[in-house]
């Protein structure tokens, strides 16, 4: 799942605004050729502290750049990065065929009804209050990172399932850097597997995000630009995410993630194979 943000204030320097419609569908493009599976249009920044927009705001920027890719590359898979409703709905009918929702379905109580009606895929993210509140949430024991994340995705999942969400159209999020903070980042990394018990594929979004970023920059001996400086510890990250049966990679570098992947992909095989032989 590649990543095209159409945002000026994007945490990881990316956006796109500034560019235009054009240049956003010039990403989504690239992204498609380029070997992505699914490409993620957001057009609003969930970074912390980040200014929220108005619904009207963000479908100005994302609508025409849905139709504008779907035009281009009819057969790609579009999915929109948006805890709005009205806004999963107006993308649904330009042609999208997935909602990345980063709230869970709790920050707009007609998300879930929105997403069942579309009859479209789900994303359903694990987050851990609101962007304003990141900086300033209690720290949690080790202990408690895995089983706060499968119990908010249970409860997630029972809405969406009562709203009339159709199982097969859920995929799972355990919200890295949404509300966990530094280490707790690893540790749910660590715990990753666990989340399989809620029998759902999983979707692992890392790119870039500043817990791994922490953990590498005492070894950069020059300033880099931020793509470039966590280039690296993404790759490390998705690939511990594969070898934990992460289904799905959402990623900013597609090339580099997709190398990643297929080196993940050949550990498990081969112990696979291992364990026929």
């Amino acid at each position: 799942m590649a990543i095209v943000n159409l945002t000026p204030d994007s945490f990881s320097g990316d956006g796109l605004a500034a560019g235009g419609i054009q240049a956003g569908i010039a990403a989504g493009v690239a992204a498609v050729d380029g070997g992505a599976d699914i490409v993620d249009l957001g057009a609003e920044s969930t970074r912390p502290g980040a200014e929220p927009l108005t619904e009207g705001q963000e479908q100005v920027r994302l609508l025409p750049v849905v139709e504008g890719l779907l035009k281009a590359r009819p057969g790609a898979i579009v999915s929109v990065d948006t805890y709005h409703a009205s806004t999963a709905r107006a993308a649904a009918l330009a042609g999208a065929e997935i909602v990345n929702d980063v709230s869970g379905l709790l920050w707009d109580e007609a998300m879930a009804e929105a997403v069942a009606s579309s009859r479209g895929g789900l994303v359903l993210m694990h987050t851990r209050g609101n962007p304003k509140d990141w900086r300033h949430q209690p720290a949690l024991k080790p202990s408690e990172v895995v089983p706060l994340v499968m119990r908010g995705l249970r409860e997630q999942l029972v809405f969406a399932h009562a709203a009339g969400v159709a199982m097969q159209s859920i995929v799972i999020d355990p919200g890295f850097g949404f509300g966990k903070l530094g280490g707790e980042n690893f540790v749910l990394l660590a715990g990753l597997e666990r989340l399989h018990e809620l029998k759902y594929p999983l979707l692992v979004g890392m790119s870039r995000k500043g817990f791994l970023w922490e953990a590498v920059r005492g070894l950069q001996a020059e300033v880099l630009p931020l793509a470039e400086a966590r280039l690296m510890a993404s790759m490390a990250g998705n690939v511990a995410a594969v070898l934990q049966g992460a289904h799905i990679l959402r990623v900013h570098d597609v090339q580099a993630a997709r190398e990643a992947a297929i080196v993940g992909d050949a550990v498990l095989a081969s112990g696979t194979a291992e364990c026929r032989g």
